[in-house]
């Protein structure tokens, strides 16, 4: 009865995934850029913020985090050019690395220089968006490998490039679904939420591991993208209100982290995932 069961949630997985497949193959030429582009629209929309509400960001950290002269301007204005620069580069797929680590320090600075380095909630989106990073070196490292065996087949040099390439995907892979423990542990409980709650946490597993990894992340960017224009709803609130701007950071940090994902279905769960290891046997 149990292989039964089995055999058939595979079978009907797998035409999930092909129907999948079918689907998306208009737009699966655009999905790397797009998915790029997502990935760091929470730090171009940080950046933004930071140069039209510069005065209040200036007060902010003079005032609440004791900032002394002219350090406040400095560390804005270091954190809004880092986040910008690196985010074209990322786009247009020039020192990924870099700029990822560019990136990911302004991360850290920010979380110490906003005081909010005890912040759970914050901290595991944070950790979310760095998965996104992540597999953006990942799909950087994998563009160099296929490069270098389009070059062999000319009998051209190969670049020495190793297989890091996996180990950022699984890091990647695991960091992306952190996002839904934050969102079990915050908010009031319903229905709706307990059911998002368990379809989403059986998607972060199958993700983490790299169990129809592409079918699981596709579920994903559904509930998340559901779940942003309903919760993160900022376009609906006054210009006045203070709840805007919160909302609207985590409209677009959920919307880096879909990138993530989508960079994921892209490029796969790598080669260490369960997806992989089976096609070994």
């Amino acid at each position: 009865m149990s292989l039964t069961i089995t055999v058939t949630l595979r079978e009907t997985s797998e035409k999930i995934e092909g129907l999948l497949n079918t689907a998306s193959r208009p737009v699966k030429p655009y999905l790397p850029a797009v998915s790029r582009f997502l990935v760091v629209a929470t730090f171009m929309e940080d950046a933004l913020r930071i140069l039209y509400q510069w005065s209040t960001q200036v007060s902010y950290l003079q005032k609440a985090r004791h900032f002394p002269g002219w350090s406040a301007h400095v560390f804005l204005g270091v954190n809004a050019l880092a986040m910008m620069v690196a985010s074209l580069c990322i786009i247009t797929k020039r020192q990924v690395g870099v700029s990822v680590a560019a990136l990911s320090a302004v991360m850290v600075l920010q979380t110490v220089g906003y005081g909010l380095l005890f912040n759970f909630y914050f901290f595991l989106r944070n950790l979310s968006v760095a998965g996104g990073l992540l597999l953006s070196v990942s799909e950087s490292l994998l563009r160099v490998r296929r490069a270098n065996s389009a070059s062999a087949l000319f009998g051209l040099p190969q670049l020495n490039e190793s297989e890091r390439h996996k180990y950022f995907q699984l890091a990647g892979r695991i960091l992306l679904v952190l996002l839904f423990l934050g969102f079990v542990v915050n908010g009031e409980w319903t229905l709706t939420r307990v059911v998002v709650c368990i379809v989403g946490l059986v998607a972060c597993g199958m993700v983490a591991v790299g169990f129809r990894a592409k079918w699981s992340a596709s579920l994903l960017v559904t509930v998340l993208c559901v779940m942003n224009v309903l919760v993160n709803n900022w376009w609906t609130l006054n210009y006045a209100s203070a709840r805007r701007d919160f909302l609207k950071y985590d409209f677009f940090q959920t919307l880096s982290i879909m990138g993530g994902l989508l960079l994921l279905i892209s490029i796969g769960p790598g080669g260490l995932s369960y997806d992989e290891k089976k096609k070994e046997f």
